[in-house]
């Protein structure tokens, strides 16, 4: 069985990509590879629980059991040694990939506070789109009373696209909300 958003791929969206841009091969049209959520916890050090916490509330989110992330060296400013845990993060493929971004644009960008798009303007250069969250309320898994700590995450969409208007033109058409 395969997600809403993806049926919607194959029967509109890469088919509307193909004319659009001229492509004279199906492999050609971009297509979303994966869906990288990261969550930064700085003050893992000393909260032991509070990263405790963050990863299961981004197995909640995700639907998939994230991995820790270490400091790769030693930033004395910081009092951080390499090999602590500085974050936490999960990568999406597949059917996970395309339920998340279905319950992303769908569910909870709608639910951010004054919400009137995400930036346009948030390419990378090669095809890729990053989103900061600011807080993890926005999604309905996460309850209320139970969360210690407000977190914020960046979620990070990579495709197969070669130029940001192609990558764009991809995101628009499976629901991304842009801003005028």
């Amino acid at each position: 069985m395969t997600s809403r958003l993806q049926e919607k791929y194959v029967k509109e969206v890469a088919p509307a990509l193909m004319e659009k841009f001229g492509y004279k091969n199906v492999m050609e049209i971009p297509k979303l590879e994966k869906i990288v959520i990261n969550m930064g916890i700085g003050d893992a050090r000393e909260n032991p629980k509070g990263l405790e916490a963050a990863v299961a509330e981004l197995e909640m989110i995700s639907g998939q059991k994230p991995v820790i992330t270490k400091a790769r060296k030693s930033v004395a400013n910081f009092k951080l040694r390499e090999g602590m845990p500085v974050g936490t993060k999960v990568t999406l493929r597949a059917d996970k990939m395309y339920y998340f971004m279905d319950k992303l644009v769908n569910i909870s960008l709608p639910r951010v506070r004054d919400f009137r798009g995400v930036n346009a303007n948030a390419f990378d250069g090669r095809g890729n789109y990053a989103l900061g969250l600011k807080e993890q309320f926005i999604f309905p898994e996460i309850e209320y009373d139970k969360v210690d700590k407000v977190r914020g995450m960046d979620v990070i969409f990579v495709t197969t696209a070669k130029t940001d208007e192609e990558a764009s033109e991809l995101l628009k058409l499976l629901g991304m909300p842009y801003s005028k």
